[in-house]
């Protein structure tokens, strides 16, 4: 039987985030600071090392007073920012100002690439009457950034964990990217570069695909296998 919906995450297989040294750059300039280069580059690898750019490295265990932040983070706005502004925070930084100027610029359109194959793979889906929806945790909008790369006409729904109050691999967030396409799961490919996180969707009765979380110069087109599976049927792939 062919696929008829696909979902997609968001942060790692759709798009990559910028790197933390361009990260911080970009804020340093937002907030009118100069840093010697050598220190800069200093607190971009401390920040990266700490988890603090979301979309970034991934997030070490957490400090104990921030593991409950950190664990639940995508379940609201809220906790979102406060988790990663927390796990900035580790970094002494000389502007007190920084940490929300950091937080702010990632989920800024500037700071997010698509993958080299996402227009074109979504763009296909959509021709083949196949419907989309992006699933992701997530604790802000980013239809915004869809919409400035011009991903947005081809996804027909957003279903974000910060929007439902759960998160990823809890298989109701799966569900509700179901409910929103009107397929059942058996008929749903779920798309994601997160094995335990996307892989949720399998207790669904969905299919996975797993893409690797690589670097946009270093994954050109790791989505295109989406077009094979999608038309005949989807099964598990390699990460």
């Amino acid at each position: 039987m062919a696929i008829k919906a696909v979902l997609f995450d968001f942060s790692g297989t759709l798009f990559r985030v910028e790197s933390t040294a361009s990260w911080l750059r970009a804020a340093l300039t937002a907030r009118g600071v100069a840093l010697p280069p050598d220190e800069e580059a200093r607190l971009a690898l401390a920040l990266d090392r700490a988890g603090a750019l979301p979309g970034g490295s991934p997030t070490p265990d957490a400090p104990g007073h921030l593991a409950d932040l950190v664990a639940r983070r995508d379940e609201s706005a809220e906790l979102h920012r406060a988790a990663y502004t927390g796990l900035a925070r580790t970094v002494p930084l000389p502007d007190p100002g920084l940490y929300d100027a950091l937080y702010d610029r990632h989920m800024t359109p500037e700071a997010w690439q698509p993958y080299p194959d996402a227009l074109d793979v979504l763009r296909s889906l959509r021709g083949r009457g196949v419907r989309v929806g992006v699933v992701s945790n997530i604790g802000w909008n980013p239809r915004p950034v869809f919409r400035a790369h011009g991903l947005d006409p081809y996804v027909n729904a957003y279903v974000l964990s910060y929007e439902h109050g759960v998160q990823k691999p809890d298989p109701r967030l799966f569900a509700h990217g179901c409910d929103a396409l009107a397929v059942d799961p058996a008929d749903t490919l779920m798309v994601g570069d997160d094995r335990r996180a996307d892989g949720g969707a399998a207790a669904l009765g969905c299919a996975v695909h797993f893409v690797p979380h690589l670097p946009v110069s270093r994954r050109p087109d790791a989505l295109r296998p989406v077009l094979a599976l999608a038309a005949v049927g989807g099964t598990a792939g390699p990460a």
